[in-house]
């Protein structure tokens, strides 16, 4: 697919060529329409994919941008839900709050495939009002979860949202939950802070959050078995190559024989290990890229291996989203998967490069 941008020169017969269109016109168009109603707020995304893509822009930013936009029905959803309450006589909210998105949102590297991931940080209040308090946040919380949901970014099957009391609490209770939760090795535990950990703000004081991630970082000295724990969760989560280097998709839930999750044994991985490492070295970024090259500026990866490793990512990204927009596209719903059938050499064999290179993380990560 050409992008626009092509047509600057191709109906030019002078020297001095002339702006025919503006570049940029088509998405300023798909701009002003976009719907109003929640019930069409993410479905006109493959469509903004499709002209982002015509302007030559990488997967990984318009991954940003889709992450962006979600961030958007984030703040829509919560302004709605708290008018809402006032207009019942709910009042303002009580204490200061932080809502978080986690996960690949949190990192804003979602593409048309994403769940909700939320969480609610508040500010401590004393404990004779809680009742009152958490009374409103579970309100606001059910409520701007729905409208979510009514988006079209669907409930956590998990269940991991603030309207669960797990993920809405009182910023000493994080911190506690924290110290408690990275003293372990639980897998259950690891599995939840997996998540967790990959947070940016998206609503209310964002100091809030900081003081999170400052309680995280601080844990890292004693939480030597829960990052070990972190480390022999990659045997759950194997990259999509047998043990003769030659993908291979791990059979769960396959659409198909030749289908291959390239979320969960391709991106997830090299997520997981990049975690893991940003973690032991006190990295304070949440993306995969901003940890690339935060871990490169710090000497822990090989020389090159930073540029290699972001040129891996932003390729298994390319190919996933061009994957969901192929199937949002043809009356489908985008998923995670991709078909191997569709490959032709050279892309199985770079393939398999990409995701050798993520084991080679993997074992950097454990190391």
């Amino acid at each position: 697919m050409d992008s626009v941008w092509r047509e600057l020169f191709r109906q030019q017969n002078s020297v001095q060529p002339q702006l025919p269109v503006a570049p940029l016109e088509p998405l300023q168009q798909l701009l002003q329409q976009a719907p109003v109603g929640w019930a069409q707020a993410r479905s006109w995304q493959p469509e903004l994919v499709r002209r982002l893509q015509q302007l030559a822009l990488p997967g990984w930013l318009i991954a940003q941008l889709l992450s962006d936009h979600n961030d958007l029905l984030y703040r829509v959803a919560i302004d709605e839900a708290m008018g809402e309450m006032q207009a019942e006589g709910w009042g303002p909210a009580p204490v200061r709050f932080c809502v978080l998105v986690m996960g690949s949102g949190g990192r804003h590297e979602s593409l048309l495939h994403p769940d909700q991931d939320n969480a609610l940080i508040l500010e401590d209040y004393p404990l004779e009002r809680h009742n009152e308090i958490d009374a409103w946040f579970r309100t606001l919380a059910e409520r701007f979860t729905a409208r979510l949901d009514q988006a079209g970014i669907p409930y956590c099957k998990g269940d991991v949202m603030a309207s669960r009391p797990l993920w809405r609490k009182p910023i000493s209770e994080w911190k506690e939950q924290m110290r408690l939760w990275m003293a372990t090795r639980r897998v259950k535990l690891v599995q939840l802070c997996n998540i967790l950990f990959d947070f940016a703000p998206v609503y209310g004081d964002a100091t809030l959050a900081q003081q999170l991630r400052d309680a995280i970082h601080a844990q890292i000295p004693t939480a030597g078995l829960f990052l070990h724990e972190m480390a022999e969760l990659f045997d759950e989560s194997p990259v999509a190559l047998d043990r003769f280097e030659r993908l291979q998709g791990d059979g769960k839930d396959a659409p198909h024989p030749n289908a291959l999750n390239l979320k969960r044994q391709g991106l997830l991985p090299l997520t997981a290990a990049l975690r893991l490492l940003a973690l032991k070295k006190g990295c304070p970024e949440v993306s995969c890229r901003t940890r690339l090259a935060w871990l490169d500026q710090a000497g822990v990866l090989q020389a090159g291996q930073a540029r290699v490793l972001t040129q891996v990512f932003e390729r298994l990204l390319d190919r996933l989203l061009q994957a969901q927009l192929e199937r949002a596209e043809g009356d489908g719903l985008p998923d995670n998967w991709i078909d191997q059938a569709q490959l032709d050499d050279f892309e199985q064999r770079q393939l398999q490069w990409d995701l050798k290179q993520i084991r080679g993380l993997q074992q950097k990560a454990v190391g």
